[in-house]
Order: structure tokens, then sequence, then C-alpha cells
């Protein structure tokens, strides 16, 4: 099989055919190609639900919302938790491992979960509930027995943290800072612990739910991204991070930052009221809050989040690495995110405005006509 249009690589957009079964095959030039892009699949690393269905519901809805973002061009997700009782935790983990074995039909790729809660900060829950708990070993143990997580958000400063950043990293789980009260020298140690232990080290929604950078109190923030090898996702629906911080972030961290939506069940419904871990919600123009105000969660979705990316200054080829190739490197998906022979056919085609026109995974068509 083949597609033809402006196929966006990582550092240009090249009027092409690619040729594909399972796996690309070969990428060529192509004269007066279709005004069309032709982009890696989405992947979205932070996601908890969509289209009113949430992770902690179970196998149906994580399904749910994983067509739901599908739709919107994502190709490969990791189903998140929220900070709940530990039993409802480990329900909702054995709900992936389910779903990880048995895949989504028509829809996109799991290769894991995100554990973000319970090994949080209860000084810093953001729209997390007051569920939080310290990463003790044999909790630690419980996690890594079901052989699903991929990523963990984890406060540094809390009990037993030392040992679950070594356990988690030598297992291969990428540990994300986040939820934290962590002042800069305590992130930059951790992040030091990570990388001693083999590890990846991350950072959850940056500049959320830590605290901000100060000149004399620079934080995690700046931690994560003065450290050359620490990754940040980014919620960048222009409400949880101003243009100008994006900016800034993608100049320094350049292919270390990465998108997430860290989507909620209201994603792609209407304004009104909503849930998120149990906790009433309100999404009203496109904003997700508590009753107390604090943000909770958001509705985007990753192809708005490309097109935020371009209208405030990026590149497609750069926009694409946000929402695809950077992620596919820091969770270790070195088989996909990029345009190039031997990686999976998981294509997001877009349109001239930059609609999703069409989506594909494992070179067949799951979206669009």
């Amino acid at each position: 099989m083949y597609l033809d249009g402006q196929i966006v690589l990582p550092d240009r957009l090249l009027s092409g055919r690619v040729t594909f079964d399972a796996q690309i095959r070969t990428v060529e030039p192509l004269q007066n190609a279709p005004r069309r892009y032709i982009l890696p699949g989405f992947i979205d690393g932070h996601v908890h639900g969509g289209d009113g269905a949430d992770t902690m519901d179970g196998v149906q809805a994580i399904e749910k919302l994983a067509r739901f973002h599908l739709a919107h061009g994502t190709t490969t997700l990791l189903p998140t938790t929220i900070t709940r009782p530990w039993a409802d935790v480990m329900a909702a983990l054995d709900a992936i491992a389910t779903i990880m074995k048995t895949g989504v039909d028509g829809g996109p790729r799991i290769p894991g979960a995100h554990l973000e809660g319970p090994f949080v900060s209860p000084h810093k829950l953001g729209a997390q509930p007051p569920f939080a708990i310290s990463p003790s070993p044999d909790r630690v143990a419980e996690i890594l027995a079901t052989d699903c997580v991929r990523v963990v958000t984890l406060a540094p400063e809390l009990e037993h943290a030392e040992s679950a950043i070594a356990a988690f990293s030598e297992a291969g789980v990428r540990v994300s800072l986040g939820h934290t009260t962590a002042d800069y020298e305590t992130a930059e140690r951790a992040i030091c612990a990570i990388c001693a232990a083999g590890g990846t080290p991350g950072g959850t929604h940056l500049f959320n739910a830590m605290s901000s950078i100060e000149g004399r109190k620079p934080g995690p923030a700046a931690a994560l991204m003065c450290h050359d090898e620490a990754f940040a996702e980014m919620i960048f629906d222009t409400h949880h991070v101003h243009p100008a911080s994006f900016r800034l972030a993608s100049r320094v961290m350049g292919n270390r930052l990465l998108f997430v939506t860290d989507a909620m069940r209201g994603a792609g419904q209407a304004d009104g009221p909503s849930q998120l871990g149990g906790q009433d919600v309100l999404i009203e123009k496109g904003v997700v809050r508590l009753p107390n105000g604090t943000l909770a969660g958001s509705v985007l979705t990753l192809d708005q989040a490309l097109r935020n990316a371009v209208q405030n200054g990026a590149s497609l080829p750069q926009a694409a690495r946000l929402v695809s190739t950077n992620a596919a490197t820091y969770l270790g998906l070195h088989d996909r995110g990029e345009i190039t022979p031997n990686r999976l056919a998981d294509f997001t085609i877009l349109d001239e405005n930059l609609q999703v026109r069409e989506v594909w995974v494992g070179g067949e068509r799951r979206f669009g006509v």
C-alpha cells in the first residue's frame, strides 16, 4: 500500500510517497503530491479519559476513551490512573493489563499504563483526590508485578522515594517527577538517582503541580529543563501553560519536551458538569475546574495541541516531534514516532487546515475514508 502527500519528517517536509504493509517500507520523493500532511501517529503518554469514559472505570471505558482519542490522531496511548484508594488503583491496572493483551478493536495501541497517583504529595494534589500514599517497597513490588506500568508519577520528597526510584528505574519504568513540593536540589538529586539506576527521568505536566521558577528558588521545573537527560510532559491547551512558557521550554529542552493531553472524561463533550476521580468538576469554554477553581485535567486532544504549537511559532516538523517523536524516544518505543523505513506504519493524515482526516495503525486505516 502507499500514501502520497507532504510527508512530515523530523527536520523537514518532503513531497513524497510512503509505501508500507504493517511497517513502513520506503519513503521516496514524488513531484506534485497532494496537499495533505502525513505525520507519524500521535503518542499520548498521559490520558485519563474522553467521550464520557475514564480509565478508572475498567476495560470497556478504556476501549471507549481510546477510540475517541484515535479519531484525533492518537495511535499510541497510556491510560492513566488517578489518586484513589489502593484497591481502585490496582483494579484499574488490572484492566489496563487486560487491554494490553487483547488490544482495542479499531483503536490505538496501548503499550502500558501511566500511574499518576497515589505516590504524590498530599500538599500538591492539584485535582487529585486526597488518597496520596508513600511508595513503600511492598507497594512498589505489587505495582511491578502487574507488568503493565510504563510511567509512574512520583513526588521525590516522599518517604521511601529513594528506594522506589531505584526499583522502578531498574525495571524500565519511567519515573516522572510531579505533584511535588520538592525544591530544585531535591529534584536534581532524584533525576541523578534515576540516571544512576539506568532509568530515563521525566517530569509530569511541566509547570503544573510543582513550584514556579523564581530567581532564587528555581524548583523542579528548572531541574528538569536544565538536565540533559530529563524529559518533560506539557499540557499545551494554552490554559495550563502560557504560550511564552511553552516557547521557553521548547527552546531549552528541544527534543526532550513532549505534549500530553491529561484529558479527562469530559473531553469531546459539551460544557457543563462532569467528574474527575469521583470529584465534581465544571467544563466551561474548554477549561475544567474543581469547585474551588483549581484546574482539573483538560479536555485537550493532541491534534489541538499540535495546532496550538503551530499557532505559537512551531514548524510542522517541530510540532510533529512534540506529539509523536519525542514521546516515542522518552517511552523507549523505538519502533514508532518517525516516518522512516522499518518503523510501524502508524500515520495521522491532516488536511491543509491541520484537521485529522485519516488515522492508520499498523498499515490499517482505522479512521477516515
